[in-house]
């Protein structure tokens, strides 16, 4: 079933962490683009929400780590914006496709004007066959630099377009009754949409020192996108080919429309 509905997708929100895209794992770009095109020339509308702006920045401004205070954050945004979308593009060189930047706020989706034009612009990237690369705007806005990792802005970005699939991507490749490593971890390959996961015991699903997510903003994340009706498929960037491709792998949850139907 999850399977079909991946296959079965028109439209398509997928998004990576910092972790994922940054650091030593910048290599694991090309292979995400890889994927993403081979998606698109299903002719599938794919959008990419994509973290990683302040660690993309790290390296360029000679810092040790991830910045702790809130100018520096922000001042390493500016930066690192800059670095991750000459990375994607220049990625995307390879198959002639064209990214277009597009810089939220969860506030500006809460805004019914901004919502708006947040939306025509999408639609219209879209249409004009350009991949749309999101990312919460590190610079002016502070919430996401402290919580999260731009799950929720990709919750949000799902139903602002009417997504048929949200994917999340991080380090882990599906989430798991208690953290990874530790005895007795299972992993959970479908959540039904009353599932409150409420035995799951929640550890970071990520890379220490440049991301900000773990479990517990992908479960929120998750559960939000699957009660406007999206399904979530929440696997490891590695397995993103394979994931996109409608292969076993990751945690399903279910969506609110998919348990009315049956």
């Amino acid at each position: 079933m999850t399977r079909d509905a991946v296959l079965g997708a028109r439209r398509i929100v997928v998004k990576v962490g910092s972790s994922s895209v940054s650091g030593a794992n910048v290599g694991q770009i090309d292979p995400l683009v890889d994927a993403l095109v081979a998606t698109y020339q299903r002719g599938v509308e794919v959008v990419l929400v994509s973290s990683g702006a302040i660690a993309s920045a790290i390296a360029s401004l000679n810092l040790d780590g991830r910045p702790q205070d809130l100018a520096t954050q922000q001042a390493a945004a500016a930066v690192g914006q800059n670095v991750l979308m000459w990375r994607y593009q220049t990625s995307l060189d390879r198959y002639g496709i064209l990214a277009g930047q597009v810089l939220l706020t969860a506030g500006d989706l809460e805004n019914p004007t901004h919502r708006s034009n947040a939306q025509r612009a999408m639609e219209r990237l879209l249409d004009l066959r350009i991949l749309p690369i999101v990312n919460e705007n590190d610079t002016v806005a502070t919430q996401e630099i402290r919580f999260g990792d731009n799950d929720r802005l990709a919750a949000l970005v799902a139903e602002l377009i009417g997504a048929d699939l949200l994917v999340l991507l991080s380090d882990i490749d599906a989430l798991y009754t208690r953290p990874p490593g530790e005895p007795g971890a299972r992993p959970i390959p479908y959540v039904p949409f009353d599932d409150d996961l409420s035995g799951v015991e929640l550890g970071d699903i990520g890379a220490a020192g440049v991301g900000t997510g773990g479990a517990g903003t992908k479960i929120a994340a998750a559960k939000h996108a699957a009660a406007t009706g999206t399904p979530v498929l929440l696997t490891s960037t590695a397995n993103v080919a394979l994931a996109l491709a409608g292969g076993e792998t990751g945690t399903w949850f279910q969506a609110q429309s998919q348990a009315i139907a049956e």
